[in-house]
């Protein structure tokens, strides 16, 4: 494996070495045979992608960030950035599945778990054996998770959980869930701790599975906790850690989300750029228009300026930097810049833009997620504002 970019490859960058293009070319091939055309069908359906996940299961995608000593294929958090926004290009339901499993379901183990949790769980969750969920919001606990309700009182060796956990993704297929609970404390972020649960574990009942908007086969479920029994052994961390470890897990995945948010406007470009190449109105073709180009350039603009934040993010984390600042930022832009992106692809497009014969529609249905998921765009400003006043001093 070389140690330098191979500058002579598509689109090279710096920091790239030889096994970021080769995830990316394997990635990118793979979503544009088999994803691209199951996508419109898994918005229709609204069916769980089961086949989807078998198959990246068997590629080593489910496990992309993680030691192959714990089941995972060995690579960094760059490499699965790449593969999320590859994978979003096509079909946003897989890659939000995806991330939800590595970045929140999966990394939480393998960064704050001991070396039982990570065999009994990491193992299974990197090898893609199960998928991983998590849970964090409540009903009167969104954006303000230091509200949560759902309580985990001792008993023995044993933790007996009650409450209820809203938006979780991969919550009806996922062998295990990482969630948050109340061991003590009258309210805010003191006394949260978090717990690993099987998700089969008696007590646990499915309540409503959403009908949303985007993003349509991508699993997204209520889970009832009552008096769900959870050995110590499976508390993830120290007590009352459980708040700080939830809001580090977020910084990482929100990186994710930039980079899903990339890859759909990324993808609305694809279908815009041929089409205004090839479309004809008042004897020249559309791409020959000011206005036409003007959106175009936009278009690539604000994508490329997305990837490299995201990128940026993906490489601090790898080198153990703090990703609390860059990653906000990385999030921010790319979910609004997505918005803008799709958008303005599906009015190069026109009537047939807002036609479902098109994909383009189904990416800005499935674009806004990124402006809510993993922290609202509201949050992040205060994210990033935050972190501006503290430096300084």
């Amino acid at each position: 494996m070389t140690t330098t970019a191979d500058t002579t490859r598509k689109d090279p960058f710096p920091f790239f070495q030889e096994h970021h293009y080769d995830i990316r070319d394997m990635v990118s091939r793979y979503a544009a045979e088999k994803l691209a055309p199951r996508a419109r069908m898994l918005d229709e359906t609204k069916e769980f992608p089961h086949q989807t996940i078998a198959e990246l299961k068997e590629m080593g995608l489910l496990g992309v960030p993680f030691p192959e000593e714990w089941g995972g294929a060995g690579l960094d958090y760059l490499s699965y950035v790449i593969t999320i926004g590859e994978l979003a290009r096509a079909c946003g339901t897989t890659a939000l599945t995806v991330a939800a499993h590595t970045s929140l379901g999966s990394n939480p183990i393998y960064v704050f778990g001991t070396e039982l949790q990570k065999e009994k769980y990491l193992r299974r969750l990197a090898s893609g054996e199960i998928l991983g969920a998590f849970a964090l919001t409540e009903p009167g606990a969104g954006s303000d998770a230091g509200a949560t309700k759902t309580t985990a009182v001792r008993d023995g060796d044993e933790w007996v959980l009650n409450g209820v956990k809203i938006y979780c993704t991969n919550g009806t297929h996922a062998g295990t869930v990482i969630l948050t609970a109340r061991t003590g404390g009258e309210g805010g972020t003191n006394g949260i701790t978090a717990f690993i649960v099987e998700r089969d574990s008696p007590g646990i009942k499915l309540g409503t599975l959403e009908d949303k908007l985007g993003l349509r086969a991508s699993d997204t479920r209520e889970l009832v906790f009552e008096n769900v029994r959870v050995p110590d052994e499976n508390r993830l961390g120290e007590l009352g850690s459980g708040f700080k470890k939830f809001m580090q897990t977020l910084d990482a995945g929100r990186i994710s989300i930039g980079a899903m948010a990339t890859g759909l406007a990324q993808g609305a470009l694809d279908v815009a750029l041929p089409y205004a190449a090839e479309r004809s109105q008042f004897g020249r073709k559309i791409s020959a228009f000011g206005a036409i180009q003007e959106r175009l350039a936009n278009a690539a603009m604000e994508i490329h300026t997305s990837r490299l934040a995201c990128y940026h993010a993906a490489v601090l984390k790898d080198q153990g930097h703090n990703v609390n600042f860059v990653a906000s930022l990385a999030k921010l832009h790319a979910s609004e810049a997505a918005m803008r992106v799709i958008d303005s692809c599906l009015q190069i497009l026109g009537g047939n833009g807002f036609s479902r014969e098109y994909p383009i529609e189904r990416m800005l249905r499935d674009a806004k997620l990124c402006e809510i998921g993993e922290g609202t765009s509201e949050i992040q400003r205060i994210v990033i504002a935050r972190a501006m006043l503290k430096s300084l001093g």
